[in-house]
């Protein structure tokens, strides 16, 4: 009896953890937005940028990367572009350096050390009072900086992150689900930017208050850990959701849980060395956010774990948690007949969601594994899907940038 009791126990505590990570958190977000929202204190207003583009073997999309910043609605005598090369291979400084008769400026890193290190290198080369992070493969509304930059007329505010939409023109199981998980991600980022700060960025678009920067460690997920470096500094990160780009997604699991991989364990590591950020005493409610939003996520598939196992003990004695048992089974089972119908060709809505959720937390696994053996990411290669046609995204314009960065 007693072993019972400690099952079921451990089962409900799990179950309810659960349900706070992916629907209490939320609502706790909700209530607090209407309860308390800061107010960003904007005003119009045309500081010089300095845009960083972090590219490594990006010939087949920088030319088109270029030729959208350089028409971005922006006076041009205050948009500085700057292309940090992390030793790339193919054409890519070639490209750059063409556009130098148009402003353009290549900074090629004397050894190759990773996104993060060439980031700070351009960043100590930059003459922007602001520095606006980019991928190679990402392509902007024209209007991007005239949206962000007002924000900053708040000296509270250190980081501002746009707004990256996925588009998924082949309708694949990968795709649907990332853009199901990126909605659910894009609610959170909105009302955690309106109770106190994000906990990280799209890396593809997201400003920072030049003074604010400060050099990362080279396996940092500079897109997680920015936020962070904010608060340390009395600093907010915020969303424009105004700012928009877009990128393709994956369409492929092995591609999609290989990038999803190295972005967590570096966001471990990120985490471990910023560990004194989740204590509430110091950081306030952005520890509740770091701890609701990254640490019990990332907790997940060991819940998962334990409510499967629990259940299975329990079911001998209970036709409730019998239910629960053959219900989890169904769920996993219709995650592998949706990687297997995936792996043919085969595209199925109705699989994509467990399909996708399976992914992501066997991704979570792998990652805590890499990151107890000391595994560390510095260097990235580009994960680029077959060219498609162009998709149109809701902002009406044209993009052909594929996901391959964090």
């Amino acid at each position: 009896m007693h072993s019972w009791r400690l099952a079921e126990a451990i089962f409900w505590s799990s179950v309810v953890v659960l349900f706070y990570t992916y629907l209490g958190y939320p609502l706790l977000l909700l209530v607090a937005s209407s309860v308390r929202s800061r107010v960003v204190r904007k005003k119009d207003w045309t500081p010089s940028v300095s845009v960083i583009i972090t590219a490594y073997n990006e010939e087949r999309d920088l030319a088109a990367k270029l030729e959208n910043t350089l028409l971005l609605d922006y006076p041009q005598d205050k948009l500085e572009v700057i292309v940090a090369s992390d030793c790339s291979t193919d054409r890519t400084d070639e490209i750059a350096r063409r556009f130098a008769a148009r402003g353009v400026r290549l900074h090629r890193q004397a050894e190759r050390l990773g996104k993060t290190a060439a980031q700070n290198t351009a960043v100590e080369q930059a003459r922007g009072e602001f520095i606006l992070f980019s991928d190679a493969t990402t392509l902007y509304q024209p209007d991007v900086l005239r949206v962000m930059m007002p924000n900053f007329a708040d000296s509270s505010i250190g980081c501002v992150a746009g707004r990256l939409i996925y588009v998924d023109p082949t309708a694949s199981s990968v795709g649907r689900g990332a853009k199901s998980y990126w909605g659910y991600e894009m609610f959170l980022k909105r009302h955690e930017s309106r109770v106190c700060s994000l906990i990280g960025v799209s890396g593809c678009l997201y400003a920072v208050r030049r003074s604010a920067y400060v050099p990362l460690y080279h396996e940092a997920c500079s897109d997680f850990i920015i936020a962070t470096k904010m608060v340390e500094q009395g600093l907010r990160t915020i969303y424009e959701p105004g700012a928009v780009c877009t990128e393709e997604t994956n369409r492929q699991t092995d591609k999609e849980m290989r990038m999803r991989v190295r972005v967590i364990a570096q966001t471990f590591t990120d985490l471990w060395r910023h560990r004194a950020m989740m204590n509430p005493l110091r950081s306030g409610f952005y520890a509740v956010e770091l701890i609701s939003h990254k640490v019990l996520r990332y907790l997940v598939p060991f819940l998962l774990a334990v409510i499967l196992l629990t259940s299975a003990l329990l079911a001998v004695r209970s036709v409730l948690f019998l239910a629960v048992l053959i219900a989890q089974l169904f769920f996993y089972a219709a995650a592998a007949l949706g990687w297997a119908l995936e792996r043919r060709g085969i595209r199925s809505r109705l699989l994509s969601l467990p399909h996708y959720f399976v992914l992501a937390n066997l991704a979570s696994v792998i990652a805590f594994y890499k990151f107890l053996r000391g595994e560390r990411y510095a260097r990235w290669e580009p994960i680029r899907e077959p060219v498609t046609p162009p998709a149109v995204a809701d902002a009406d314009f044209i993009v052909t940038a594929k996901r391959g960065h964090s």
